[in-house]
């Protein structure tokens, strides 16, 4: 009897690492706060329940464990090729291959059909979207190919915006298409510092990651670059629609991170990559965080 609880505790060990329990959570986050600032800003939207949250976090948190686990069951021959990877439950020999690539096609099918029926058909599109952004497109297709891969791939984070807008109005509107893009816009610094922390595993695994090919000065020089973008992306969205709230925490958590990605290029390390890494990473959380609080104590700029 003992012995079958820990072989079940050991299966559930393995299921929740395949499942990628943070970028889980992280996308659930993005979905429920756009669900609940469309249901705020956006008019003529029905008040929701409980149920509708419910149902977004079951739909989006098995959309973002399949897909995640269809990463694992692709990338299962370049895994063992770096540290960072080669103790993943199928390079380790605890799960099986054919085992992982099951548990993801299933959990990503119902995971859409479950938004269908129980969020609506626009808001299952952008799950599936979501889906085949991150497993085909950028999974199969660019991430050994090109060194767009993150960037491209990135269109599968503003995905699980976009279906938790949607989710509550029915429709995609023009502020919640460029509420779900920073995610695109936000995705390139995130992953570059990642990528230059750990760059000789990447080139072990011929990984055609950006610091890889072009080195991690330029690299460093392209993070500064598109973090130049991001901020005032990030603070024009107040011209269509998003209050004092949101502006000015966007303002100081992009500035925080322009700050110091300018400092990245003047030290384009890995160890100094990875303190980048630390400060970008929790952006995301708190600009959607902010769309939510914006829209629970709404004073427009304009």
């Amino acid at each position: 009897m003992a012995s079958d609880l820990h072989r079940v505790r050991l299966g559930f060990k393995e299921i929740l690492e395949i499942s990628k329990p943070r970028i889980v959570v992280l996308l659930v986050i993005t979905a429920v706060t756009s669900m609940y600032a469309a249901n705020k800003l956006v008019a003529d939207t029905p008040q929701l329940d409980y149920w509708a949250y419910l149902h977004i976090i079951i739909a989006g948190a098995l959309a973002s464990a399949g897909s995640s686990a269809l990463n694992h069951y692709y990338d299962k021959d370049i895994d063992p090729k770096m540290t960072r990877t080669s103790t993943r439950p199928i390079p380790s020999g605890r799960m099986t291959a054919s085992h992982v690539l099951i548990y993801g096609l299933v959990v990503s099918c119902i995971s859409v059909i479950y938004g269908y029926f129980a969020l609506n058909a626009v808001s299952a599109f952008f799950i599936a979207l979501g889906i085949f952004s991150y497993v085909i497109i950028y999974t199969v297709w660019l991430k050994r190919l090109n060194t767009s891969n993150i960037v491209i791939g990135g269109i599968a984070g503003s995905a699980a915006s976009w279906a938790g807008w949607s989710a509550a109005t029915g429709s995609m509107d023009l502020l919640g298409f460029l509420v779900g893009f920073l995610v695109f816009v936000w995705t390139p610094s995130h992953f570059w510092c990642l990528a230059m922390k750990i760059k000789d595993e990447y080139a072990q695994a011929n990984i055609p990651m950006l610091p890889v090919v072009i080195g991690m000065q330029r690299t460093s020089k392209y993070i500064l670059g598109n973090t130049l973008i991001l901020l005032p992306y990030s603070l024009i969205l107040s011209a269509f629609g998003m209050g004092i709230v949101y502006t000015a925490i966007a303002a100081v958590s992009g500035g925080l991170m322009l700050l110091y990605h300018y400092k990245l290029t003047k030290n384009p390390t890995s160890e100094f990559a990875w303190k980048a890494y630390k400060v970008t990473a929790p952006y995301l959380t708190i600009i959607f965080v902010a769309v939510a609080l914006d829209a629970a104590f709404h004073f427009p700029l304009f």
